[in-house]
């Protein structure tokens, strides 16, 4: 992603406070064992493009104010500030103090030059976004959140931007779908937050940082190319059929042979017994990333390769955390092979690597991850200092499309520059829907080269449907 001079222009700037004032009983929330690690990590940066609306840009702007004030009566936690205790423990304060509503314009912008394809994602998605690069340990001086509404020639997008310590992907969406049905006109929010501190997440472990508060754990000014890969609801059948189904003679010490056809099976072992045997679509498809990046990077045999995966642990956990539950609820798995291991093997060799270890994250292993990091505070290691890693955030469940704000639904969903690193994935629903998927793929220059020219990945590659 190469340095640009700005070309964003900033019209205005405000603090949107929630109308009328929150009632909510919960006037202080300690963060979490899970919303903790989360403070050397940027703020969540996530926004959709979207048509011009059927009125005024300054009309839009008016409307989007009175509707995020709306919503964050509904949120009140996005309107507060971090405070850390005598006792070292970090709160939100529920003060209403408000977020930052940014107004923007850059007209030589539009639908046709922002969603180039096939190419990298143009850096002006960059500054759609309010709070660049900013830590989340910084939410004890700034808003924990912002809005930036940008105008572009034929279009508008909506940024957010939010402390990734108060909230996890699922907590973001919520937050932003709410935003966009209000400014729609409902006068009933369809689903609730729980802000309910009553879990297992909860704790009274204590997490020191350094003066001055935690940097991020990764280098966010090294060179590196962005590039979304859409795979559609064939591409997906396709790699799941190739995962569940293995050819026995490619299975041990034999290297796949790539062609256009290399997903059907000529010899198959079915290996599905029950529901809890099938390797997902996502799993699938996360294998082949993995064996394609891990090729990519010319890395030896012998060099231990990860995939991290982040899990939402609200269903995992018996009995189950309320779905709406506010905050973060996430923990990380991470699988490990050999490189030589990894690509010597089939797909379905490493996909069920991913299965096996997703399908064991049970509760019994959640509360032993909370235990473990009780006994030993420390924050996310985010980043690849090994150069053999690739972290998988997001999810394709996420109800992305959803954010219809009164004129339609977005025409893409794009992310800002936080949390960005070689093999930082980010796994977002393809427009279409029906099981489509886009992967925002982040690589060095070198290795992103690489995988574009790597047959068994790209076959299943096609153009995202952005009409």
């Amino acid at each position: 992603m190469p340095a640009s001079s700005s070309s964003v222009t900033v019209i205005s700037k405000c603090t949107i406070k929630p109308d009328p004032i929150s009632t909510s009983p919960f006037k202080t929330l300690r963060l979490s064992v899970s919303d903790l690690p989360m403070l050397s990590c940027h703020y969540i940066q996530k926004g959709v493009l979207l048509n011009y609306p059927p009125y005024s840009f300054s009309d839009l702007v008016h409307f989007l104010k009175q509707s995020l004030s709306a919503a964050l009566y509904h949120f009140p936690a996005l309107a507060g500030r971090f405070n850390t205790d005598s006792e070292g423990h970090v709160h939100i304060l529920c003060n209403d103090e408000g977020l930052d509503f940014v107004v923007a314009t850059a007209r030589h912008f539009n639908v046709s030059n922002t969603l180039v394809q096939p190419s990298d994602v143009p850096d002006c998605f960059k500054e759609f976004f309010a709070f660049d690069r900013v830590v989340s340990y910084s939410g004890h001086v700034r808003p924990l959140a912002a809005v930036q509404v940008t105008e572009l020639g034929d279009a508008v997008f909506i940024g957010l931007t939010m402390n990734h310590a108060v909230t996890d992907g699922t907590s973001f969406w919520h937050f932003f779908n709410t935003f966009a049905e209000i400014c729609k006109g409902v006068k009933k929010i369809s689903r609730s937050p729980n802000f309910g501190r009553n879990t297992v997440f909860d704790s009274p472990a204590v997490l020191r940082f350094p003066a001055g508060g935690p940097t991020v754990t990764f280098d966010d000014n090294e060179p590196l190319r962005e590039r979304i890969f859409h795979f559609s609801r064939e591409s997906i059948l396709k790699l799941k059929n190739r995962a569940n189904n293995y050819n026995i003679n490619n299975n041990k010490n034999n290297k796949v042979t790539l062609n256009d056809d290399s997903w059907k099976s000529v010899i198959t072992t079915p290996l599905i017994n029950n529901k809890k045997d099938e390797i997902s679509s996502f799993q699938s498809l996360c294998a082949q990333l993995w064996r394609s990046v891990t090729r990519a990077r010319k890395l030896a045999e012998s060099k231990t390769t990860t995939f991290r995966m982040a899990v939402n642990c609200r269903h995992r956990l018996e009995p189950r955390m309320d779905p709406y539950y506010f905050g973060n609820a996430i923990q990380s798995i991470p699988t490990t092979a050999e490189s030589g291991e990894l690509l010597s093997h089939d797909l379905h060799w490493c996909a069920d690597l991913l299965h096996r270890n997703v399908v064991a994250h049970d509760d019994e292993v959640v509360r032993r991850g909370v235990k473990g990091w009780e006994n030993s505070p420390r924050l996310f290691p985010l980043g690849n200092n090994d150069g053999a890693s690739i972290t998988m955030g997001s999810s394709p469940r996420f109800p992305m499309y959803d954010n219809d704000f009164g004129w339609g639904r977005p025409l893409a969903v794009r992310s800002g520059k936080a949390n960005k690193f070689d093999g930082k994935i980010s796994a977002f629903p393809g427009r279409e829907g029906n099981g489509s998927v886009d992967l925002e793929v982040v690589l060095a220059p070198e290795t992103m080269t690489a995988v574009l020219t790597d047959v068994e990945i790209m076959q299943y590659v096609s153009l995202c449907m952005s009409e």
